[in-house]
């Protein structure tokens, strides 16, 4: 009997869910930080045309941007560190959920970084004193992605705590 139980906790398959959260905590983080580095970018540059003295203190939509990036790769390193060919179905479920919810939140914070960061340079070169505003605005879509990231780190600290241990 305990052989079946091992045999419907530790299928072949588990470290399938695992790899899949892996790779969607980095693509889905990327695909948000490319979008709000590209979305803010264009305003950069079409601002630098009309002040130039501001082009560097622009740049901070693209870099915070690019932050989230690193916050998947975090993920993804220690979701892989734990990968094993035979795993218990709930580390893997859950090293899939942590994988997606790094990666969703990474997306949806460089949605919010690239809108906002686009906006907030436009209307900045005009008005500088605008740019403080910016900058609280693209503080909190980052939070969106440190959510991501602590929910993520709080699931694989569990992922291995009451698992069933698949040693054949």
């Amino acid at each position: 009997m305990a052989d079946l139980v091992n045999l419907d906790r530790c299928p072949v398959y588990a470290s399938f869910f695992g790899a899949m959260g892996c790779a969607c905590s980095i693509v889905f983080t990327v695909f948000g930080a490319s979008y709000g580095t590209a979305k803010s970018a264009g305003a950069i540059f079409s601002s630098g045309v009309i002040r130039p003295d501001r082009l560097m203190q622009n740049t901070l939509c693209a870099i915070m941007a690019q932050i989230l990036s690193i916050y998947g790769l975090v993920a993804s390193v220690i979701i892989s560190g734990a990968l094993r060919e035979k795993m218990a179905l709930y580390t893997g479920f859950l090293q899939l959920g942590a994988g997606l919810a790094v990666g969703l939140c990474g997306l949806a914070a460089g949605f919010a970084i690239g809108i906002v960061g686009d906006a907030g340079v436009r209307a900045s070169t005009q008005q500088p004193r605008l740019y403080v505003g910016m900058v609280l605005i693209l503080i909190f879509a980052e939070v969106l992605g440190l959510y991501g990231v602590i929910v993520a780190i709080l699931m694989l600290t569990r992922s291995g705590i009451g698992a069933t241990e698949c040693t054949w």
